[in-house]
């Protein structure tokens, strides 16, 4: 009998009717790919099948749940009560009542004097307890999971920002006082603005008055060469400015999802001007703005022919020296894979490794991780399948929707019925000096790390065998930043559970790009910080933000101690590059990269 099925299994298999069509597999792949990449042109990446999803997951439960919706009325009711209350004081006392509900820290759409006297008052009163309403009906409902939860809480939040009584003339007192001073010249002005932004927006321009950012000139200015150049990456070495510097250069390694530069950007705030005004020899990875050709550049090739690469022409120019190594956001995520990679095969060429805003465990990585499920990540490899790569202005639609009060309300109602436009600066020249990202390289990167998180469970692999963070030896410098949207400073935190080796952890306020962007001297400025020793007992987040000492002023000093405590000093600045070796310096910095567009 077992010789008979095994013939017939046979025979079935190698059945021309049963068997799948080569053309038709194609063609519904194809099919299927084009048609997705289609809609993402309009749905700014993101896939109406997870949104559904969720909906319906939230909508199915809460008709489940009447014992969630009778509390759902009975909040209803409470917060009636309260705005009428609010109202009544006010009626009494007008501009003098105590708010019904305050706003969240970082809301500020209503913090002006105009918003505190009614009836303007009670247009954002009942807004915030309407908005807060809908934050209890999306949450807690039980049954729902969470991923789904947290995209209809955050889509519900977006869908109500539109409607903000701070978005339209009869509700807005600060854009109606705007209104009567200009005689309505600001609508005009507004419809100026839009029409100039559409215009450069779909030219491919950079934003107005981003032109006097000029990378070369006064931004990414700091003297230096490129000493070495392979198919991804321009080395850049930095010209000494110190009679002696230490022994052990700095390596940074930058994300690749933006230009190189925000770490060299104006004299003044230019991270790798300072870290050679106090004696250290920097270099920097430039990387290739990637195009359609490179599709099949896959994360591994950005490790070994990006930070290794850089690593191996280091050694070439100060030989025999051990390296700091800095990584910045997936920079420092590449960072940590490298020296993982390296303290398993024995390679001890770092000194020690700085991690800023970076994140290595993506289990709790705050609201990106919205964007991220097997829904979403198939929508974006069939919109990168089609042109081989992620453009930047693709990604800024996820990006904008995180912060959309700043970047999104916050720019509609002054630049274009405010009619004023915000000061350029160099950051804000630089966000706008986008790069792309390779298909293969992105797809591995959202699924091995971010939905599997393979690099802090062990399962990430370079070159046929798992790496583990828990081989890392050496100290660690970490910093998050506390209003990150990208890498939220608890995810960031997570390094102390993951490596085994001395972490000291810098807390700074600011976000993800001007929190790190702090140089010395800039107001408002502070940050905390407190050192692990490899034999302590863990301290759990919320202990440490109450115990960690703090400290006014920028974080950059507090770095640059670090890595001196950590140096030999007394050393003459080594050649630019090293022809004998091979490592020639080839141009200028800022080299050739950096101005691909």
């Amino acid at each position: 009998m077992d010789i008979v099925r095994k013939d017939e299994r046979a025979s079935d298999a190698a059945s021309p009717v049963e068997r799948d069509s080569y053309v038709v597999t194609a063609l519904s792949d194809i099919t299927d790919r084009a048609l997705h990449a289609t809609m993402a042109r309009f749905t700014m990446g993101l896939s109406p099948a997870a949104i559904a999803a969720a909906y319906l997951d939230w909508l199915a439960h809460l008709m489940a749940a009447p014992g969630k919706r009778l509390q759902l009325v009975d909040k209803m009711a409470r917060k009636s009560m309260r705005f009428a209350d609010f109202a009544w004081q006010q009626a009494q006392r007008p501009g003098h009542a105590p708010p019904a509900i305050e706003p969240l820290p970082q809301d500020r759409r209503f913090a002006g004097e105009a918003w505190q006297h009614p009836p303007f008052n009670l247009f954002y009163q009942g807004f915030l307890l309407q908005q807060q309403w809908w934050h209890n009906a999306t949450s807690d409902v039980r049954g729902v999971t969470r991923h789904h939860e947290d995209i209809v809480r955050f889509a519900c939040r977006q869908i109500l920002d539109v409607f903000a009584p701070s978005n339209f003339l009869p509700t807005n007192p600060e854009l109606q006082q705007r209104t009567l001073e200009t005689g309505g010249q600001n609508f005009l002005a507004g419809l100026q603005h839009l029409f100039e932004d559409w215009q450069r927006t779909v030219s491919g321009k950079k934003p107005v008055a981003a032109e006097a950012y000029q990378v070369g000139r006064n931004v990414a200015a700091t003297p230096g060469k490129v000493v070495f150049r392979n198919r991804l990456i321009e080395l850049l070495q930095y010209e000494p400015v110190t009679r002696q510097v230490h022994a052990e250069p700095v390596l940074i390694v930058p994300a690749w999802i933006m230009k190189y530069y925000i770490l060299d950007l104006s004299a003044q705030n230019s991270l790798v001007k300072y870290l050679t005004e106090q004696g250290f020899t920097v270099f920097m990875i430039s990387w290739k703005n990637p195009s359609a050709e490179d599709r099949d550049l896959g994360l591994d090739d950005y490790r070994r022919l990006g930070v290794m690469a850089a690593l191996d022409a280091i050694a070439d120019i100060v030989p025999g020296r051990q390296v700091h190594a800095l990584g910045y956001c997936l920079g420092g995520t590449l960072l940590a894979i490298a020296a993982a990679t390296m303290a398993r095969d024995g390679d001890s060429r770092l000194k020690t490794m700085v991690l800023l805003a970076a994140q290595t465990d993506f289990s709790e990585a705050g609201e990106l991780m919205l964007f991220i499920d097997d829904s979403q990540i198939a929508f974006l490899e069939d919109m990168m399948w089609e042109q081989g790569f992620l453009d930047a202005k693709q990604m800024a639609g996820a990006f904008q929707l995180l912060r959309s009060n700043d970047l999104i309300w916050s720019v509609v109602l002054h630049r274009y019925l405010m009619g004023t436009r915000e000061p350029m600066s160099d950051l804000m020249a630089w966000n706008a000096d986008s790069t792309r990202l390779p298909y293969r390289m992105h797809s591995e990167y959202l699924r091995g790390l971010f939905l599997g998180n393979d690099l802090a469970e062990g399962r990430y692999q370079v070159e046929g065998r798992p790496i583990a963070l828990t081989d890392i030896r050496v100290p660690i410098f970490a910093v998050g930043t506390t209003w990150d949207h990208v890498a939220p400073w608890r995810s960031t935190y997570k390094i102390h559970l993951l490596a085994d080796t001395e972490v000291t952890y810098v807390l700074t306020n600011g976000g993800h790009n001007a929190g790190i962007v702090s140089e010395p001297g800039r107001d408002g400025r502070h940050h905390q910080v407190m050192t692990k020793k490899a034999e302590d007992r863990y301290v759990d987040p919320d202990t440490w933000l109450a115990i960690a000492p703090q400290q006014e002023g920028s974080w950059w000093p507090t770095l640059a101690a670090w890595l001196t405590s950590r140096s030999e000093g007394g050393h003459l600045p080594p050649s630019m590059g090293n022809p004998a070796a091979g490592v020639t310096p080839l141009c200028d910095a800022p080299g050739t990269y950096v101005l691909q567009e």
